[in-house]
């Protein structure tokens, strides 16, 4: 049972359970061997998978980590926050039940200690999987301490010097900040910050319209906070189709964000314990005074200290470190993974990259990262998931397409669920069945989405789709009911009349 009276404190979380399996206090790092297979730097999810893969296929593997076992994954990003808006979520169901045909629940009071409790439970739970004495276990020697190039065969940790026929670095991102006056000075919240309050903030400016902004202001909404979220776009999500960002903009409205498209944030100051915003649009300037601002607008590649230069490894600040399409860089020894290296910067695309990174170094594999298929989702609610092609990109390459759009509000278990808003939309070159992308607006599309990845993936087509039985009742079935759209296409005029004579024989 939680008791939300006594919430356990950082230094009592990282001490228990969490940090006996993220970075044991008593670990002895191993014996430096005469050398190693692969050297995986950084243990977040594309090096965690990068060294059991080797691992398990036989090689001898150094994994080095600086801090806890995890990465953003596990300790900042997917998993505090995915925790934090069900827990939210609940919330506004609750406050909701009548749309359900049930009573509103008297006195909905919202405890965020035991939000938060939750979420260190469920760390702590998750950090077993990966845990430094599993990995041990699994055949992987795992070092803590700061890695640093000196060659480009070598890497230093904690002293020992490692030797490597290849390595892989997989060190991440980290949240940036504009350069805005006053922020600093004031103080601001990050994803690897918000995750540590002890208490729900009063009022919050959200500074971005990313997926990670739009998740936390609409979960800090719920949970109880007045959100302002300002985006510069004129539109959240402004890599999005432009209906799939409109509907998340009039979710976060409904449920009392106050939204400030095409609008900047561009002075911070303090006014007692309050911090005044000044912001910007359309040549007007207003404040609004919050208790704290969150920043969302972008990561940046954890590249400084390794000693790039001594491994004779490229890179830059902005883009990271610069590899081919096998994810090779200028010192073909050494391969990059996940956020340090790529555009999609998704705890699946670093685990999706290491595995092929393993494959082109140690066993002289010629796998291209292009040919990935990638989902993604951002899991606000309701969720908006896209995969392969957008209209636009398609149309740039001039592919001719053609969209099939279902409603969610046709589909009946999406009605019965009380989920009726948003769509599935399925894009294919036109002519054809080849499915060239999709984009879902549902409460549960990153699910949905999962089907069309392995369609695209496996070359199945659309109209394949339509053949496949689906259970009654489940949202899944507007990707069916797409597909039968697409079929109906394909009774002419001319098929109908040659379907007439032979029924009138």
């Amino acid at each position: 049972m939680i008791d939300p009276s006594a919430p356990p404190s950082d230094e009592d979380w990282v001490h228990g359970e969490f940090g006996a399996n993220a970075h044991p206090a008593a670990w002895q790092n191993p014996v430096s061997a005469d050398g190693y297979n692969l050297v995986v730097i950084g243990a977040g999810p594309g090096g965690v998978t990068a060294a059991r893969e080797a691992a398990m296929l036989g090689a001898k593997v150094a994994l080095i980590e600086r801090d806890l076992i995890g990465g953003n994954r596990l300790n900042v990003d997917c998993v505090p926050s995915k925790t934090i808006l069900r827990t939210a979520r609940l919330y506004a169901d609750m406050r909701a039940a009548a749309d359900f045909g049930a009573q509103v629940p008297a006195g909905i009071n919202v405890t965020f200690s035991m939000a938060m409790e939750r979420m260190r439970l469920i760390q702590a739970r998750l950090s077993r999987v990966d845990s430094a004495q599993r990995l041990s276990e699994a055949g992987v020697d795992v070092y803590f301490g700061s890695a640093r190039f000196t060659g480009p065969e070598t890497v230093v940790v904690a002293g020992a010097s490692l030797r490597f026929r290849k390595a892989i670095i997989a060190t991440g991102a980290r949240p940036v900040a504009p350069t805005i006056p006053g922020l600093d000075s004031c103080g601001y919240l990050t994803s690897e910050t918000v995750v540590h309050l002890t208490e729900c903030p009063r009022r919050l400016l959200v500074m971005g319209g990313g997926p990670l902004g739009c998740e936390l202001a609409q979960a800090f909404c719920r949970l109880g906070a007045h959100v302002v979220i300002a985006q510069d776009d004129p539109m959240f999500l402004p890599r999005e189709e432009r209906d799939a960002a409109q509907a998340l903009s009039n979710a976060l409205s409904r449920d009392g964000v106050e939204v400030h498209l095409n609008t900047s944030v561009v002075a911070v100051r303090m006014d007692g314990p309050t911090k005044i915003v000044d912001l910007a649009s359309g040549g007007d300037t207003f404040t609004v005074p919050v208790d704290e601002v969150l920043v969302g607008i972008g990561r940046a590649p954890n590249v400084e200290g390794l000693g790039l230069q001594a491994a004779l490894v490229l890179y830059d600040a902005e883009s990271g470190i610069h590899v081919d399409d096998f994810l090779r860089t200028s010192n073909h020894r050494v391969f990059a993974v996940g956020d340090v290296c790529m555009e999609h910067k998704f705890a699946h695309v670093a685990e999706a990259s290491a595995r092929i990174a393993v494959g082109n170094a140690l066993f002289l594999g010629r796998v291209r990262l292009s040919a990935l298929t990638i989902p993604w989702c951002t899991y606000t609610d309701p969720e908006i998931a896209h995969v392969g092609l957008y209209v636009r990109e398609a149309r740039r390459r001039a592919i001719p397409v053609r969209t099939f759009t279902i409603l969610m509000h046709d589909v009946d278990r999406a009605v019965t669920d009380g989920e009726a808003g948003g769509f599935v939309k399925i894009h294919v070159r036109d002519g054809t069945d080849r499915i060239l992308g999709a984009t879902i607006v549902a409460r549960h599309a990153g699910e949905m989405i999962n089907g069309i990845s392995l369609a695209i993936n496996s070359g199945i087509g659309l109209r394949a789709l339509a053949r496949v039985i689906h259970t009654y009742p489940t949202q899944a079935e507007a990707i069916k009911m797409a597909a039968e759209a697409y079929d109906r296409t394909r009774v002419t005029p001319a098929r109908k009349a040659v379907t007439r004579r032979w029924l009138g024989r």
